[in-house]
């Protein structure tokens, strides 16, 4: 008989368990088996009172900012209405179906009174796991860097002279400072000196290929080679270029992984004088793209003469031209570190290989590093084999790493608005990339198990199946001799 369900609302419910609504197999359920949120409780102690009125929980605090990226939801206002919805969000939360879901405003209020520094130690914390768990090598790291679009239009953004945008910045910071009723502003750094957006002063207006120039931040990530962990990650301007921040990346890296990196793969933007030479006096195998190499490139298609070209005499300290005349050094020049080597203008002047040589009134300079032996073993190490090798797999380690992190966590444009703000939003997205790496290791692990535990079982019924047998044939050998001797 057909059933016909009565749609008619319960007066009151006493049966139902929210345990028994999420099934076992619910991400959730293995997130919370193997992050702990509860830590949180004991970082933002130091933030709230004795006396007046109870706060939310900061673990529920901590949960539903981590369900805002871990489902990409669209804004903390539609969290809070679809909380009540999902039964697993509630589950996940703790909470009951009668109990009563709070205002959106929590989440800003918690995330201005803790800072940055308590989702930094979330992340860290996902990190630290990850290397328990066998997932980290730690020695080899790939890193790289995106841009992300601020929350702010190019319409909000002033154009001036670089004494009224310094004057305009420091009035926007001090008036921040007053509606949000902090003392200090510690997250605060100066970008671009004639232009700045009003509605987020802390973003720089850059330009990315194919596109117009808008406000924008940087995201600085190392990705370990092992099985993609996020290890380390830092937020800055868009006007900051990737390049200056991989010293600091790698330290980060090292810090939070306890570990030595000995080769760091990178693209052609990395692969400067400065991080070749620091590379190695660190002991690292560089395997960073070569940007002197696309210079030197660029060189020779408009017809002039590249550096490679110019013989090193270590003996006397000069370098001889393609004409064979003998360049001396000239001076250092202290930014770059860097000896300048020349010939004589007149010289120049009446060499018949000058249109190879020079475009310049005052003849061709050629510039060698203080640490030329380590600039040079540098880049042997980039143009390697295992170089290449390397920078080819980094295209499949880091960015898959952002593609998955864009796609599925909301990555390319800022929620919030302000530096620190955004900090927060790549430690949460980081965080939450490693925990889901976490989790796939341990289902692949699991799986491996039960795989093995299945392949051992079929081996076990297949050696009682071979000794029944042969208890069978010795069991009927036995029953015919003993009937044989019987009959004699």
């Amino acid at each position: 008989m057909m059933g016909r369900h009565d749609p008619q609302k319960d007066l009151f419910s006493y049966q139902i368990d929210l345990d028994k609504r999420v099934r076992r197999d619910h991400p959730l359920r293995r997130i919370t088996e193997q992050v702990d949120f509860g830590f949180v409780r004991e970082e933002v102690q130091r933030f709230y009172g004795r006396n007046g009125h109870e706060s939310i929980d900061p673990e529920i605090i901590l949960k539903m900012i981590f369900l805002l990226f871990y489902d990409d939801v669209a804004s903390e206002r539609e969290l809070m209405k679809i909380i009540a919805e999902r039964l697993d969000y509630m589950w996940f939360l703790g909470y009951g179906l009668d109990d009563e879901i709070p205002d959106h405003s929590v989440l800003s209020k918690a995330r201005k009174r803790w800072g940055k520094e308590v989702f930094e130690g979330f992340f860290v914390r996902t990190v630290v796991q990850c290397v328990q768990a066998g997932l980290v090598d730690g020695h080899k790291i790939h890193v790289d860097s995106s841009l992300i679009d601020a929350n702010a239009s190019k319409g909000s953004v002033l154009k001036g002279s670089p004494e009224l945008i310094a004057a305009l910045k420091q009035a926007y910071q001090a008036q921040e400072m007053k509606l949000e009723d902090v003392s200090t502003s510690p997250y605060y750094q100066p970008v671009n000196d004639s232009l700045m957006s009003k509605t987020d002063p802390d973003a720089a207006m850059v330009r990315k290929s194919g596109d117009r120039a808008r406000p924008r931040y940087h995201h600085h990530r190392v990705v370990d080679d092992a099985e993609g962990v996020i290890t380390a990650v830092e937020s800055t301007p868009g006007s900051i270029a990737e390049n200056k921040k991989l010293m600091d990346m790698v330290q980060q890296h090292e810090s939070n992984t306890h570990s030595t990196v000995k080769t760091v793969v990178a693209d052609h933007k990395y692969g400067t004088v400065e991080n070749y030479v620091a590379g190695q006096q660190a002991g690292w195998q560089t395997h960073m793209g070569d940007l002197l190499a696309k210079q030197n490139h660029a060189q020779k298609q408009t017809g002039i003469f590249p550096e490679s070209a110019f013989t090193y005499r270590r003996e006397d300290n000069t370098y001889l031209c393609p004409a064979g005349q003998v360049m001396k050094a000239r001076r250092l020049h202290w930014f770059k570190r860097t000896w300048e080597y020349h010939l004589p203008k007149e010289v120049c002047a009446g060499c018949a290989l000058r249109t190879q040589c020079t475009r310049s009134r005052t003849g061709r300079t050629i510039h060698r590093h203080e640490q030329q032996e380590l600039l040079d073993r540098a880049r042997q190490q980039a143009h390697s084999p295992e170089a290449r090798k390397d920078r080819q797999r980094r295209q499949i380690v880091i960015e898959q790493s952002f593609a998955d992190a864009a796609n599925n966590h909301g990555f390319k444009r800022s929620r919030w608005r302000r530096l620190w703000r955004q900090q927060i939003q790549d430690y949460l997205i980081a965080a939450i990339q490693n925990i889901r790496i976490l989790l796939s290791r341990a289902g692949k692990d699991a799986s491996a198990e039960a795989g093995a535990l299945k392949t051992l079982t079929v081996e076990a019924v297949l050696m009682v199946f071979s000794l029944l047998q042969t208890f069978t044939r010795n069991l009927s050998r036995h029953l015919a001799r003993t009937a044989a001797i019987t009959l004699h």
